[in-house]
């Protein structure tokens, strides 16, 4: 360790071997320490209800009820999963139709989104602008408010505890996902468009083969965004189709309580069959969120 000359306080300067002051790097590693220490509290709270919810799902509901929550089954059993798949409860019909309504409204909602972002981004027709801040105005309106209206429009239509009556009001794209794709598209180079217009490229191959693959991170974002929230859909399948054989996982884990029993052992084995799809999905798509995130920062 050196002494510099005393700074203008009168106190002295002190460095390390390499020349670095000792209170800048002090400060550098509170810094660190602080930052880690928040991202850790962070991810605990994030994280300490989905371990809640595996901790407890194979547990016995006297071992529930006699334990810490977050304390280690002992032993650990496997029957609260089992039992969902029986006679009892048969949480096969629930997870089918669940699938199959994610699959038609997320392939609709991909598909509208895409095309009306294109031609809000690039298409020029009279009226678009006005259209699409209309369109997006929607987004103002809680979507609370339409479940009575739709409901009384499908029940008339006699689509009530029907699969239609699940995917029809939602199959079409969002305003969120039309305004986050068309903000995309416009941020691309016109020059690109041009030289496929100029090589002979029609419109629908122009987004093919051009928009798509420049834009794989935000589509697969939207993906992953459109997929959680169909999958965790509750209020609206619970309104339109109470029916058992068309009952979605969110309502058939709700209907495991019963008025004189919460039944949680069972509850938290579903809430862990209906995480670990999109616990699966987010680590395929990982690499492509983090690249949207980056894009957008930028």
């Amino acid at each position: 360790m050196t002494t510099l000359p005393p700074t203008r306080s009168g106190k002295p300067r002190t460095t390390t071997r390499g020349g670095r002051p000792t209170s800048a790097r002090s400060a550098r590693w509170l810094a660190n320490g602080l930052t880690y220490l928040m991202l850790i509290a962070g991810a605990g709270l994030v994280v300490g209800p989905f371990v809640f919810s595996v901790l407890t799902a194979m547990k016995t509901p006297r071992q529930f009820s006699t334990t810490v929550p977050l304390s280690l089954p002992d032993p650990v059993t496997f029957e609260n999963f089992t039992a969902l798949f029986t006679d009892a409860y048969d949480f096969v019909v629930p997870i089918a139709v669940t699938a199959q309504m994610v699959a038609v409204l997320v392939a609709g909602q991909m598909i509208s989104s895409v095309l009306a972002a294109y031609a809000f981004a690039t298409l020029r027709f009279p009226g678009r602008d006005a259209l699409f801040w209309t369109y997006l105005a929607t987004l103002m309106i809680p979507a609370v408010v339409t479940i009575i209206p739709l409901y009384s429009m499908l029940t008339s239509a006699g689509l009530r505890n029907t699969f239609a009556g699940l995917v029809v009001p939602f199959l079409l794209g969002s305003p969120y996902a039309i305004f986050l794709l068309r903000e995309n598209f416009r941020s691309l180079p016109t020059e690109l468009l041009d030289a496929a217009t100029i090589d002979g490229a029609g419109a629908l191959r122009r987004l093919w083969y051009v928009m798509l693959p420049l834009n794989r991170p935000i589509l697969a974002t939207l993906l992953l965004i459109t997929v959680v929230t169909q999958w965790n859909s509750f209020i609206w399948p619970s309104v339109i189709a109470p029916a058992p054989e068309w009952n979605v996982m969110t309502v058939a884990t709700a209907s495991l309580q019963t008025q004189y029993s919460g039944n949680w052992t069972l509850v938290m084995a579903a809430t862990t069959i209906a995480l670990a799809p999109l616990v699966i999905l987010f680590v395929v798509f990982q690499r492509q969120i983090t690249r949207s995130i980056g894009i957008g920062l930028r």
